[in-house]
């Protein structure tokens, strides 16, 4: 047993990077509960939330594309960080390929589906050979200073950002934008008391919040984790009598929406796995003509795009906080990682789901002391377990898992001080890298702005150089995107 423990130290470099098995299976664990929600909510964001044969097959095809990314990262490129089905392209997804079903009048849900399986089977192709050639890699490095240290902090704001929204602390408001969850228990103006199971959430995850920052000042290395069952503990203590029996504040509501483990398995070996080739088939009767052609060029295009920078700046953040990162900035073993990432959206093309990306609740791993993947198989292991066992994956609320997305932000902001704000060529670009990822709800966006607005800086101001070409082209790429199709 001493000789395999050696040996595992010794592959995954544990106490090389200055870590502890103890501190890596948190860190696994953390990571999980940070995203099994991928595991129900990409079904429902692929097939717009309709249950059926393709919501089962999607939900299998999560967990797989899951597993073989996650594996990769923890046996091959040997980082903490974890993969899945990425949110946002899973939403154009059903714009693209399963609306157009429905405005059509014809609601052939199984040809729209396959299509854009095919479609996102070629983005893969196109990822993992711009991967082999080294392309990616000299993309990402090509990245001015500025953009580089904003990425991190902007992705921080981002997820900070989702954890308030999951926690109902920042809520819709359609004069004002967002607004301020209330927890007021007394409404004057309604002259009415406040439902309790309304407010409860809130309060817990505010108290999530600020337990793991009083945990982390005494450097208790498993402040998210602790935190993340602790208010598990409290919103099911404070919702044990909530009236809405099956409702998403019930206890029991993980178990009573349980699907059926074997009708997902035959569904998804009937509608999922290898759909993405009969979706070559019927590629000609969605796409005909010149016209055709060139929507399909910009779909590939675009979920290339898009995930291509989705998990650079995924990686950047996460390897930044981890303290990661080469003599150049970069993220170590950046190649291997971005290798895992096409792998993963190829294996999650065949079998049914859309692009697979390195996700950025990565980082709430990775601020519980993750550094190694052993991390990431701990993870890995996780998706397994939940795809046999539903229930495990939507036993923990969301409300629970938010303060860690919270204090990841908190962690990451600090980044954004190393950016030279002398400089308005790099501030400018640095800013609005920063503030449009979370406004825009997406990492490929803000990065998108930062590589526009730096190219017209240094063009308009004299400081263009040769290096800067790369961006220059990078950037001309996206602004044709933005007029052609907006993601």
């Amino acid at each position: 047993m001493e000789n395999f423990k050696t040996k595992l130290d010794s592959f995954f470099q544990i106490t090389e990077r200055g870590s502890n098995f103890k501190t890596e299976i948190v860190g696994g664990l953390t990571t999980f509960f940070a995203m099994c929600y991928i595991l129900t909510v990409n079904p429902g964001q692929i097939t717009g939330f309709t249950p059926g044969n393709i919501w089962n097959a999607v939900y299998i095809a999560t967990a797989i594309g899951a597993i073989v990314g996650t594996l990769l990262m923890a046996l091959w490129a040997k980082m903490p960080f974890a993969q899945a089905p990425g949110m946002g392209l899973n939403s154009f997804f059903f714009v693209a390929f399963m609306l157009p079903m429905i405005m059509n009048g014809t609601f052939d849900f199984e040809k729209g589906y396959a299509v854009g399986l095919s479609i996102i089977f070629l983005a893969g192709i196109v990822f993992m050979l711009l991967s082999v050639t080294g392309a990616r890699k000299a993309i990402a490095k090509a990245l001015p200073d500025c953009l580089k240290k904003a990425i991190p902090a902007g992705i921080g704001l981002f997820i900070a950002l989702i954890g308030f929204k999951n926690a109902g602390i920042v809520q819709a408001n359609q004069y004002t934008f967002v607004q301020l969850g209330n927890i007021a228990v007394f409404d004057k103006t309604q002259d009415i008391f406040h439902d309790w199971y309304a407010i409860a959430p809130i309060l817990v995850a505010f108290s999530g919040i600020l337990m793991i920052g009083v945990l982390s000042h005494f450097k208790k290395k498993g402040a998210v984790i602790i935190s993340i069952l602790l208010c598990t503990g409290l919103y099911y203590l404070f919702n044990i009598n909530n009236p809405l029996c099956g409702g998403e504040n019930s206890p029991y509501a993980a178990f009573e929406s349980m699907q059926s483990v074997g009708q997902s398995f035959t569904d998804f070996g009937k509608y999922g796995i290898g759909a993405c080739f009969k979706g070559f088939g019927a590629m000609p009767d969605v796409y005909t003509g010149a016209g055709g052609f060139f929507s399909v060029l910009m779909l590939i295009v675009t979920f290339c795009l898009v995930d291509m920078f989705d998990t650079f700046g995924t990686l950047q953040g996460a390897a930044t906080e981890a303290g990661m990162l080469d003599e150049e900035g970069n993220p170590q073993r950046l190649n291997q990682c971005l290798m895992c990432d096409s792998i993963a959206t190829v294996v999650g093309a065949i079998a049914g789901t859309s692009t697979v990306t390195t996700y950025v609740e990565s980082t709430a791993g990775v601020a519980a002391g993750a550094r190694t993947g052993l991390a990431s198989l701990v993870t890995a292991f996780c998706f397994l377990i939940a795809m046999f066992l539903s229930p495990l994956a939507a036993m923990i609320p969301t409300v629970a898992t938010a303060p860690a997305l919270i204090w990841v932000g908190v962690l990451m902001l600090k980044n954004f001080k190393a950016v030279d704000m002398d400089d308005i060529t790099s501030a400018v670009p640095a800013f609005l890298t920063l503030i449009i990822m979370p406004l825009s709800y997406s990492i490929s966006n803000g990065i998108a702005i930062g590589m526009i607005s730096y190219t017209v800086m240094r063009l308009f101001t004299g400081k263009f150089e040769k290096k800067d070409i790369l961006v220059a082209v990078l950037g001309a790429l996206f602004l044709v995107r933005f007029l052609c199709m907006y993601v």
